[in-house]
């Protein structure tokens, strides 16, 4: 069932979304993907899934942040700077539930960095409703195999080549989420992606509930995916129809 009591560093565990209509946000979500909700978690069959919480800036749009867990938070922000990458938001302490920072890859694309404490991160992944994967749209797949290999340890293998994608994988071999490149235009960003037993049925069902389709549904060779865009600005991806691991 894809539960977890642990996760590998290196890899993702955890994403949340920041937003400034939190009421709204639980709302939808609980409707397309069927969250429940506890202070700010949300969960899918009692299991911890994502956290909906304010923005850290006033105004800033709304958006989901992928969390990479790590033995140090601190030692990861020391080492992204090292590597040309920026620390948006430095390390700091969530209460007994772990430490996390906020940093950008060389390109300008954000990520977070998880240290668990009490919360590991998510407590099931890979069924409806909860993070299945995660994709890195780049500017320059090299210098991000540069960049993510030396801060976390990943490696690429190519997939398809029209249009470029990568898989990533972990030290142990596993993959890990994707990297392809950016349209013309497009900033570099990373984008979160949560499992559905039927992406059509999901994706109409978040546009009855007010949120727009920005590419999609598609196939391709693992399964079918659609890119959305909630009724708050944040984007968010569907993915099903694949084998996905437990």
């Amino acid at each position: 069932m894809g539960e977890r009591t642990s996760h590998p560093p290196g890899s993702f565990c955890w994403v949340s979304l920041a937003t400034d209509d939190g009421d709204a946000a639980r709302a939808f979500y609980g409707e397309v993907l069927g969250w429940e909700f506890e202070g700010p978690l949300a969960s899918v069959g009692g299991r911890a899934v994502a956290a909906i919480r304010p923005p850290g800036e006033p105004g800033a749009p709304p958006r989901f942040h992928c969390y990479v867990s790590v033995p140090s938070a601190d030692a990861a922000a020391e080492r992204t700077e090292a590597l040309g990458g920026s620390v948006l938001a430095a390390p700091r302490d969530v209460g007994p539930a772990g430490r996390m920072a906020i940093l950008t890859d060389a390109q300008g694309a954000a990520f977070c960095v998880w240290q668990p404490g009490e919360h590991v991160g998510a407590g099931v992944v890979n069924v409806p409703g909860a993070l299945t994967w995660n994709d890195l749209v780049t500017t320059d797949i090299d210098d991000a195999e540069r960049f993510y290999g030396a801060l976390f340890g990943w490696t690429l293998e190519a997939a398809w080549e029209d249009p470029p994608y990568e898989v990533i994988h972990l030290d142990d071999g596993r993959p890990n989420g994707g990297m392809v490149v950016a349209e013309e235009g497009q900033p570099p960003a990373w984008l979160a992606y949560f499992a559905s037993d039927d992406v059509v049925a999901t994706a109409a069902r978040a546009e009855a509930a007010g949120a727009a389709v920005v590419n999609g549904p598609t196939d391709v060779p693992a399964g079918t995916f659609v890119v959305l865009r909630d009724p708050q600005g944040a984007v968010f991806c569907l993915f099903g129809g694949g084998d996905l691991e437990d």
